[in-house]
């Protein structure tokens, strides 16, 4: 059995119709645009803030080394003497 095509089809560009190419580029024209709020941005930026921490790996940070430096705030020697040695780097880059 044979079966042969019925009628003239151009099998590489099917469906195509005058007229229609121009309508397209007429859309060409246009542009599309998206407006967001600021609130919309802030909740954004909170949310990829959010995401970064979940993601982010603890590297470096315990609770021990938290501990440690909640006691090196406390201590005041600690700070006079951090304050000093600022002071003294400060100077001797101007000197």
């Amino acid at each position: 059995m044979t079966v042969d095509r019925i009628g003239h089809i151009d099998p590489i560009q099917p469906g195509k119709r005058p007229g229609r190419a121009e309508s397209a580029r007429g859309s060409l024209d246009r542009t599309d645009s998206i407006n967001l709020s600021s609130d919309a941005r802030a909740k954004a930026e909170i949310y990829q803030v959010i995401e970064l921490i979940k993601t982010s790996s603890d590297a470096g940070i315990s609770e021990a080394r938290i501990a440690e430096l909640r006691e090196k705030i406390n201590d005041p020697s600690y700070i006079n003497n951090s304050i000093s040695a600022t002071a003294d780097n400060i100077l001797n880059a101007w000197l």
